[in-house]
């Protein structure tokens, strides 16, 4: 795909959970690509954009049900940030990779580990919002590096025409599919949802140790701050691939 749109490819017909991604907010950072990429496993490439590689610290309130199912708040709902960037495996197939995912809710966290193999942690978290200034508080519990924090405030700003939103913004959010890997085994899982309803926003204050937990180096400059009320999503099962040959 050489540009991206709001519109999700395809259609996740049977989906294993279904999701709402709720006063979600992506804040954005540009980094040299080699300072990615030498994190990221093998068979795994960073997609660049405007010759830098973009990693995101993407804060919300999650909604989990299954399909048919009615969900209980008090088990379904929980708060969630994400550190992530985007690349493409080695037949082009674009998606995320997760550095990591700390959710308050220690079952999620559990699941995720063993089912879809992403790099969750169990942590302390918090979302608030008076008017048009919402905060996000993360402490991470465990696995370690106990006590890594991220301390976000954003004000919320008009939203974005569709017309408005050019290639870039949907580089940036409009993502359909996530990778994670397992010992030697890649898996592919996608995600479904509507094209995202975007505002425009600023980051107040970002006090964040969870880029450098993940091994990322420090930046100085003002991050690209998005902010959207939410999608409702269809996830895929996690599908295992066998490791291919290099070379």
């Amino acid at each position: 795909m050489s540009e991206y749109t709001a519109f999700c490819p395809y259609r996740v017909a049977n989906p294993v959970m279904v999701q709402g991604w709720r006063s979600l907010t992506f804040v954005h950072w540009r980094f040299p690509p080699e300072s990615v990429q030498r994190l990221l496993p093998a068979g795994l490439e960073v997609e660049e954009r405007d010759g830098w590689a973009w990693v995101g610290l993407v804060p919300f309130v999650m909604e989990v049900g299954l399909p048919r199912v009615q969900p209980l708040p008090w088990a379904s709902r929980f708060n969630e940030t994400n550190v992530r960037t985007y690349v493409r495996d080695q037949v082009g197939r674009s998606g995320i990779w997760f550095f990591s995912l700390d959710a308050s809710r220690l079952g999620a966290v559990v699941v995720a580990r063993t089912t879809y193999r992403l790099p969750y942690f169990w942590s302390s978290m918090d979302v608030a919002r008076t008017g048009s200034t919402i905060e996000y508080h993360c402490r991470r519990r465990w696995p370690g590096p106990r006590g890594a924090l991220s301390d976000v405030t954003i004000e919320i700003g008009p939203p974005y025409e569709p017309d408005e939103l050019t290639p870039f913004e949907h580089f940036l959010t409009a993502r359909w599919a996530l990778f994670s890997v397992a010992g030697s085994r890649r898996r592919y899982a996608l995600a479904e949802h509507t094209p995202w309803p975007l505002h425009r926003a600023r980051a107040v204050s970002v006090r964040d140790h969870l880029l450098r937990a993940a091994g990322l180096p420090a930046t100085t400059e003002a991050p690209l701050v998005h902010y959207s009320p939410g999608v409702e999503v269809r996830i895929g099962r996690p599908q295992r691939e066998e490791p291919q040959a290099s070379g």
